[in-house]
């Protein structure tokens, strides 16, 4: 995995720098630099898979940062690491699809379990093998989030939205998005979208549902839209996918 710590107090970006220094495994530190116009110029150069940052940086801050590296369609993963344990942070955060949100101090126990869903993320881990429950995929998520895979491997196919699923869970909308996308890897709209994908080669491999009813079948009410996210998730268009699996 390789990284890089933008990071604008320099006994702050130091620690952190000796800490993914000494993780276990294939990890490799590309960079590090003190403001985010500096960094957005290395990770154009560099390519990292990771990038921790800081948010209150001087010349450009961490949010600016992404945005920025969102523009250029960098493949790049970030995560946030802050002294201010402020949610309206996180919650701008969970807007941009950041990986995780850390609170300074940072352990080793924290970076490991974060380069674990990055790594997840960008492999474009599919969230259920055919015959699986979704709940055995996550096995160290929060209870919350295996209450909602369960609601989800039931309810995919329905309207039913991450506001309903939070209101149903007993949490606010906010938190729920900032938990799944901290335990799973990715946001709720994305996870959902690969589910429904997925639902959707399992019912043309078995051939028990028309082929023109299977985006209706899967939850979308478009078969055009599900063209495109189907494309988006798998590369190809539902036409090549079954012309290349001889479906």
């Amino acid at each position: 995995m390789r990284m890089l710590v933008v990071e604008d107090e320099q006994r702050s970006r130091e620690g952190l720098c000796r800490l993914l220094a000494a993780l276990p495994g294939e990890h490799e530190l590309v960079g590090q630099v003190s403001n985010g116009a500096a960094a957005l110029e290395l990770i154009l150069q560099k390519k990292p898979d990771v990038v921790f940052t800081d948010i209150k940086m001087p010349m450009m801050d961490g949010m600016t940062l992404i945005e920025s590296a969102r523009s250029y369609n960098v493949q790049t993963e970030f995560v946030i690491t802050s002294g201010y344990a402020d949610f309206e942070f996180a919650r701008q955060g969970i807007a941009l699809e950041v990986a995780d949100y850390l609170i300074k101090p940072v352990t080793q126990e924290d970076v490991l379990r974060v380069l674990e869903h990055v790594e997840r993320r960008l492999k474009g881990g599919k969230p259920q093998a055919p015959g699986k429950r979704l709940r055995s995929q996550y096995p160290e998520a929060h209870p919350t989030i295996l209450k909602s895979l369960d609601i989800l491997e039931k309810a995919y196919a329905s309207r039913l939205n991450q506001r309903d699923l939070a209101e149903r869970l007993g949490i606010s909308p906010e938190y729920f998005s900032y938990l799944f996308s901290r335990n799973i890897g990715m946001t709720f709209s994305e996870f959902l979208r690969r589910l429904r994908v997925e639902k959707a080669k399992e019912l043309y491999a078995s051939g028990e549902c028309p082929r023109q009813e299977v985006p209706y079948a899967v939850g979308f009410s478009d078969a055009k839209y599900f063209a495109q996210v189907f494309r988006s998730v798998t590369g190809e268009s539902p036409a090549e996918y079954l012309k290349r699996n001889d479906l």
